[in-house]
Protein backbone atom coordinates (compact mmCIF):
# COMPACT_ATOMS: atom_id res chain seq x y z
CA UNK A 1 0.00 0.00 0.00
CA UNK A 2 1.29 3.42 -1.07
CA UNK A 3 0.72 6.50 0.40
CA UNK A 4 0.38 10.08 -1.05
CA UNK A 5 3.47 12.31 -0.75
CA UNK A 6 2.20 14.77 1.93
CA UNK A 7 5.79 16.66 1.67
CA UNK A 8 5.48 20.31 1.57
CA UNK A 9 8.10 22.81 0.73
CA UNK A 10 8.05 26.00 3.01
CA UNK A 11 9.98 29.20 3.17
CA UNK A 12 10.23 31.12 6.22
CA UNK A 13 12.11 34.56 6.71
CA UNK A 14 13.73 35.10 10.03
CA UNK A 15 14.88 37.64 12.47
CA UNK A 16 16.96 38.07 15.19
CA UNK A 17 20.53 36.23 13.78
CA UNK A 18 23.53 37.78 15.24
CA UNK A 19 25.98 34.59 14.88
CA UNK A 20 26.31 31.49 12.56
CA UNK A 21 25.44 29.83 16.12
CA UNK A 22 21.99 30.72 15.26
CA UNK A 23 21.68 29.03 12.55
CA UNK A 24 22.51 25.68 14.19
CA UNK A 25 20.05 26.20 17.03
CA UNK A 26 17.32 26.68 15.21
CA UNK A 27 17.94 23.86 12.33
CA UNK A 28 18.52 21.74 15.64
CA UNK A 29 15.43 22.63 17.16
CA UNK A 30 13.18 22.76 13.62
CA UNK A 31 14.38 19.14 13.11
CA UNK A 32 13.66 17.79 16.03
CA UNK A 33 9.87 18.55 15.43
CA UNK A 34 7.75 15.30 14.05
CA UNK A 35 6.95 15.30 10.36
CA UNK A 36 9.81 17.64 9.45
CA UNK A 37 12.32 16.13 7.05
CA UNK A 38 14.68 18.63 6.20
CA UNK A 39 15.57 21.93 7.34
CA UNK A 40 18.23 24.66 5.90
CA UNK A 41 18.76 28.18 7.58
CA UNK A 42 20.72 30.43 5.55
CA UNK A 43 22.48 33.13 7.68
CA UNK A 44 22.87 35.55 4.95
CA UNK A 45 19.54 35.71 3.96
CA UNK A 46 18.13 34.77 7.13
CA UNK A 47 16.01 32.34 5.36
CA UNK A 48 15.22 29.22 6.50
CA UNK A 49 13.43 26.52 4.11
CA UNK A 50 11.79 23.32 5.51
CA UNK A 51 10.27 20.27 3.86
CA UNK A 52 7.65 18.53 6.58
CA UNK A 53 4.19 17.17 6.41
CA UNK A 54 1.44 19.89 6.82
CA UNK A 55 -0.31 17.26 8.60
CA UNK A 56 2.03 16.69 11.58
CA UNK A 57 4.18 20.01 11.27
CA UNK A 58 2.32 23.47 10.15
CA UNK A 59 3.70 26.39 9.38
CA UNK A 60 2.82 28.28 12.47
CA UNK A 61 3.92 25.23 14.48
CA UNK A 62 7.25 25.44 13.20
CA UNK A 63 6.74 29.15 13.47
CA UNK A 64 6.22 28.51 16.84
CA UNK A 65 9.09 26.21 17.85
CA UNK A 66 11.42 29.36 15.72
CA UNK A 67 9.91 31.61 18.46
CA UNK A 68 10.10 29.58 21.27
CA UNK A 69 14.56 29.36 20.03
CA UNK A 70 14.12 33.10 20.64
CA UNK A 71 13.64 34.35 17.11
CA UNK A 72 10.96 35.82 15.21
CA UNK A 73 10.43 33.86 11.70
CA UNK A 74 6.89 34.30 9.07
CA UNK A 75 5.90 32.84 5.94
CA UNK A 76 7.60 34.29 2.74
CA UNK A 77 6.67 33.88 -0.85
CA UNK A 78 10.32 33.57 -1.90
Amino acid sequence: MSTANTTTHTLLRAEGFSCPSCVNKIEKQVGRMKGVEKVKVHFASARVEVDHDQATASVDDIIAVIAKAGYKAAASAF
